[in-house]
């Protein structure tokens, strides 16, 4: 009997199987516990929660998307928000366009940024976005592009190591300050907020929210058994031998430069496709996004659970998310320092992160 694709893409791959598996099981126990328990049991989810469950899962996609670019190609990329924040403008664009005549000025073609800065017709680049089709191949084709020519001109150049991040940086920054500009046609510093509704669902419905969430966790497991797929590969081997040893590689007559750019590009998209669906469920998308701060801290989420593993990203987002949701509310002050001092320590003492900590513990265990 033949194997279906899935359980052979995840044949040598407990850890991702118990991360899906135990994520699966969170998101449907959190989506009836939304939708059929009564509000006044103890056991009910709130929409707030499912939200930012959502959001969590958005996260672990993004980071999926940087582990195959850092974990497995060795690319550290400091400007993956910079993919991130374009999906969600490019799809946050179309949920403007859905508002219609419902702002708060009434205008059933321009949304209301473009009215307060008098604006008297759509620029070019907004025709098309009243069409979801048109938004979801822009949400992919946007940052394909652009992942392509940059990395295109730096691959080809054989930009490496500490100088290719660098550029990286100075990517998203110079995206930050072109979007900041109110004369980019974006919103500005405020951004795109307001959503009413997405596909003719209302956005702040119940069924909407739990609908979002699950969409989400379909999309982070296809991510992860697109990467999967690709590492297990034939290509996938080359790699990580390009990781281990690129001027080998480039001996042996393989061309170095269009496997790194093939594996940018994916990562892009799916962090474009993250950023899409992050932006209904936080209901805004602004420039703060393309902070590279934003960039680096997606960078310890994948230190944090463990690089070069796909789950080990995933655990680490849901982690430092978690973490960030709470000490931001209840400590604020402490938590820039508390995430510094995380990262430090993971990286002088567990250079494996999580990952490679409960794996000692297993190995241990199994010794004793």
């Amino acid at each position: 009997m033949r194997q279906p694709l899935v359980l052979k893409i995840l044949e040598n791959d407990k850890g991702g199987k118990i991360v899906l598996s135990t994520l699966a099981v969170v998101v449907l126990v959190v989506a009836f516990c939304n939708l059929f328990v009564p509000a006044d049991s103890v056991f009910y989810i709130s929409t707030f929660t499912v939200t930012i469950l959502g959001k969590y899962l958005a996260f672990a996609l993004l980071a999926l998307a940087l582990d195959l670019v850092w974990g497995y190609l060795g690319v550290l990329s400091l400007g993956h928000g910079a993919f991130f924040a374009l999906g969600g403008y490019a799809w946050a664009m179309y949920l403007m366009r859905q508002i219609g005549d419902r702002g708060v000025y009434g205008n059933p073609e321009l949304p209301d940024f473009m009215v307060f800065m008098n604006l008297k017709e759509l620029p070019w680049f907004w025709y098309g976005f009243d069409n979801p089709l048109f938004a979801l191949i822009m949400v992919a084709l946007v940052p394909g592009i652009l992942a392509f020519v940059f990395g295109w001109l730096a691959f080809k150049s054989r930009v490496t190591g500490v100088y290719l991040s660098i550029i990286t940086q100075a990517l998203t920054y110079a995206l930050m300050l072109a979007f900041f500009r109110n004369d980019m046609g974006f919103g500005g510093n405020n951004g795109l907020t307001d959503f009413k509704d997405i596909l003719g669902f209302d956005l702040q419905a119940d069924t909407t929210r739990v609908g979002l969430l699950i969409i989400t966790f379909l999309a982070l497991a296809a991510g992860y058994l697109i990467c999967r797929f690709i590492i297990n590969s034939r290509l996938g081997r080359v790699v990580i031998s390009i990781r281990d040893a690129e001027s080998r590689v480039r001996f042996l007559g393989y061309k170095v430069e269009q496997y790194k750019l093939f594996i940018f590009v994916v990562s892009a998209v799916l962090a474009a496709i993250a950023g899409a669906l992050y932006v209904p469920q936080v209901g805004i998308i602004n420039p703060g996004v393309f902070s590279p701060l934003f960039s680096i801290e997606l960078v310890i989420w994948v230190a944090i659970g463990g690089r070069g593993t796909l789950y080990g990203a995933i655990i680490g987002a849901i982690i430092v998310s978690y973490a960030s949701t709470y000490f931001t509310s209840a400590l604020p002050e402490v938590w820039l320092y508390a995430l510094g001092a995380l990262f430090v320590v993971v990286t002088l003492y567990l250079p494996k992160g999580v990952v490679g900590l409960i794996s000692q513990i297993n190995s241990k265990v199994k010794k004793a």
